[in-house]
């Protein structure tokens, strides 16, 4: 027989007032969703995207929100975004790493510069962001949520550099929730499978970037709001529980 001690009560989802949460790429997909999500949670939002237009208007709609143009790969326009969140909101305890690119192409095609840009935002913009707002986050614990994908784990012909970048977010977030355990700043990879967001339009390659499209229909692509759903989830744990790696694919999908 297990002896019953004290009491146990499912922790919701929605627990989140009072936290103060920075999203990445909050313009659109699944950083948009995710702003939503913990708003709706209680949540304060700081959103951090290049695209002001978007995420003033996201911040309206939002019951409490800050919109502050900031781009990943500048540093100092995410130590001004740090600085202003302390100011206005104040200490910042989740940090969502969504902002990324996926710009799909054979290796042999040698398209360089994409591959830089998927270097300097996928994985040199998550860390870059995380260094802003390491400070604030070891000093009351929190979350550092990493939005990877499916090809952090499998790698697909065209996905040769978006793939590294991933299975380098992989690596990299691992190391990071070992050195932060003593802060109690939990670090969570979320990996979704394909997903309707705006990532495939931004592929040069016309055939690749049809291709894209079917696969979601084939598949029935996930929506952003599935992978925010998760994100929410997973940072409204007790301090205790701590979801380091998340796999979400649509039930089609094979690999």
């Amino acid at each position: 027989m297990f002896a019953h001690v004290g009491s146990y009560a499912p922790a919701m989802s929605e627990n989140l007032t009072g936290r103060i949460a920075v999203v990445t790429g909050a313009s659109s997909g699944i950083g948009e969703a995710t702003a939503r999500a913990l708003a709706a949670g209680g949540a304060t939002v700081a959103l951090l995207a290049r695209r002001a237009d978007r995420i003033g208007a996201l911040a309206r709609e939002l019951p409490s929100a800050l919109a502050i143009a900031a781009d990943v790969t500048d540093r100092a326009s995410l130590r001004a975004a740090a600085e202003r969140i302390a100011l206005e909101v104040g200490r910042v305890d989740v940090l969502v790493n969504n902002a990324g690119v996926m710009l799909l192409s054979r290796f042999e095609d040698r398209l360089e510069e994409e591959w830089r840009r998927m270097v300097e935002v996928n994985l040199l913009g998550a860390m870059t962001a995380t260094a802003v707002f390491l400070d604030a986050l070891r000093a009351g614990g929190g979350d550092v949520v990493n939005v990877s994908s499916v090809a952090g784990r499998k790698v697909r012909p065209t996905g040769a550099v978006y793939s590294a970048t991933k299975w380098g977010l992989g690596g990299w977030s691992e190391g990071l929730r070992q050195e932060l355990l003593a802060d109690r700043v939990r670090v969570v990879l979320v990996e979704p499978g394909a997903t309707r967001t705006e990532l495939a339009t931004h592929i040069s390659v016309d055939a690749l970037r049809e291709g894209s499209f079917e696969r979601y229909d084939a598949v029935d692509a996930l929506l952003p709001e599935d992978i925010a759903e998760v994100i929410a989830f997973a940072v409204s744990r007790p301090p205790r529980v701590s979801l380091n790696e998340i796999l979400v694919r649509p039930t089609l999908q094979e690999n």
